[in-house]
């Protein structure tokens, strides 16, 4: 069970979008320079961000991205789906033909940890994220994630 680097990816820049000061758009150039994401990849996440209808663009000088809607509002489980991200624990993707063509004895406990952690991955907002981030930095311990209802 993994997430790609895809997932991986498009929560790092929405989350360095966040953390910017939001006065102006910001360019995938300075994203893929502060997080070492290579600009094209970023071009391709952002345009699924985008029809996803969580990041705007601007276009011209000084263009760049904005996050669409409140950062309160959007969770890591929406960032993971809008660039066609899964994470799956089991063997077959789900089409359960894991072992001999046949679904093995164990997938339905791989099948209901994915949906597990998607479950956690919806409690989990983009402003959880930032405010981790913005304690750290100022040398404050963050309290642990927990699941919200």
């Amino acid at each position: 069970m993994r997430l790609t680097t895809k997932g991986r990816f498009a929560v790092t820049a929405m989350m360095d979008i966040a953390l910017q000061d939001g006065a102006k758009p910001v360019a995938l150039g300075d994203i893929s320079e502060r997080q070492r994401i290579s600009l094209s990849y970023l071009e391709q996440l952002f345009g699924k961000l985008r029809r996803s209808l969580l990041v705007t663009s601007v276009r011209g000088p000084g263009g760049g991205y904005r996050i669409k809607q409140p950062i309160t509002s959007i969770t890591v489980g929406e960032i993971i789906r809008a660039v066609d991200e899964t994470v799956d624990a089991t063997q077959c993707g789900g089409l359960k033909n894991c072992k001999d063509d046949k679904e093995c004895i164990t997938h339905d406990l791989w099948t209901g940890l994915n949906e597990h952690i998607f479950d956690y991955m919806d409690t989990v907002r983009l402003s959880d994220l930032v405010e981790r981030r913005v304690f750290k930095l100022k040398g404050i311990q963050p309290v642990k994630f927990e699941k919200r209802n």
